[in-house]
């Protein structure tokens, strides 16, 4: 499978459903840092139709990757709805499609305080090999907590994916890739913020700003 050209369907289905917004005041992240720029997939996970088409596209990634997991598992909350809809339509085309193969698991986004930790945290722990996944990858303090959470319960995180990397180094000078593969997993993602700022064409205030953002964060600089 070229995922070259489905790539090119897949930031168009990005640009075209306005995941990425643009602000002249800065907007502060769950990172603590403040950027111009904002990859919100919160509108796409609400929507039946599009969580539907968003989903396809995760699958046929995993086709191309070669990847053969056994479950889907979300970083809680913002990857939940994606782990849950990805994890049932990678069973329903299986062979081995019947009761007891498939765990259909998510994680507490917030934990009981009472119970065995696999009720406290998790409903349905993931099985087999796992592939964890995440809406939007900044500096993936989320992402490890997840694999190191999922990595005390003896199982098998065999990769990561994000729908969107915003392409940052972290402030220990790592990029997520690099703590995540410390992590003894491979993280891949769909669409890279540096590939798909350009195609949105901000105006110059929108695009200085980011220029400089990507001077003091990004893996490397950007010219808009």
């Amino acid at each position: 499978m070229n995922w070259e050209t489905e790539k090119e369907k897949f930031y168009d289905f990005i640009i075209d459903n306005k995941v990425i917004g643009f602000y002249k005041e800065p907007v502060l992240l769950k990172s603590g840092r403040e950027s111009p720029f904002y990859v919100n997939w919160r509108n796409i996970s609400e929507d039946v139709y599009l969580t539907d088409k968003l989903t396809d596209y995760l699958l046929s990634y995993i086709k191309y990757l070669q990847l053969v997991p056994d479950c889907f598992f979300g970083v809680p909350e913002g990857a939940t709805k994606l782990g849950i809809i990805t994890q049932f339509k990678w069973a329903r085309k299986n062979r081995n499609y019947k009761p007891g193969i498939f765990k259909l698991s998510m994680g507490r986004g917030r934990p009981k305080n009472h119970g065995e930790i696999k009720d406290r945290f998790y409903l349905g722990i993931p099985n087999g090999k796992v592939v964890i996944l995440e809406d939007v990858t900044t500096t993936g303090g989320s992402l490890i907590q997840c694999i190191e959470d999922l990595q005390k319960l003896n199982l098998n995180v065999i990769s990561a994916i994000g729908l969107t990397n915003r392409n940052e180094i972290r402030d220990d000078g790592k990029t997520v890739e690099q703590l995540v593969s410390e992590k003894g997993v491979k993280y891949f993602a769909m669409s890279n913020i540096i590939e798909i700022l350009p195609k949105l064409n901000p105006n110059k205030e929108i695009a200085l700003l980011i220029e400089n953002y990507f001077k003091k964060f990004g893996v490397r600089q950007i010219e808009l």
